[in-house]
């Protein structure tokens, strides 16, 4: 997820639970540069999840049209 200031869409997500406890060791697995931020959902709560660092989507496809990581497997991914 990359946080724009405007002409942001809404994608499907899922929301996992993860014990506290084990939160510290899920995050330092997390390679760059991708991280953990605030993704805000339809009902306007804010959970935390991956988010992108600015220079990481240099280059990168941008699949908002599909409306989520799973329709892009479905539909638009590499062959």
């Amino acid at each position: 997820m990359v946080h724009v200031a405007e002409g942001g869409s809404a994608i499907a997500l899922e929301v996992w639970e993860l014990p506290a406890a084990h939160f510290g060791s899920f995050v330092a697995g997390i390679p760059a540069p991708l991280g953990i931020g605030k993704v805000k959902l339809a009902d306007g709560s804010e959970v935390p999840g991956f988010i992108c660092e600015g220079l990481g989507i240099a280059g990168a496809t941008n699949i908002t049209q599909f409306g989520g990581w799973r329709a892009w497997l479905a539909e638009g991914a590499p062959r």
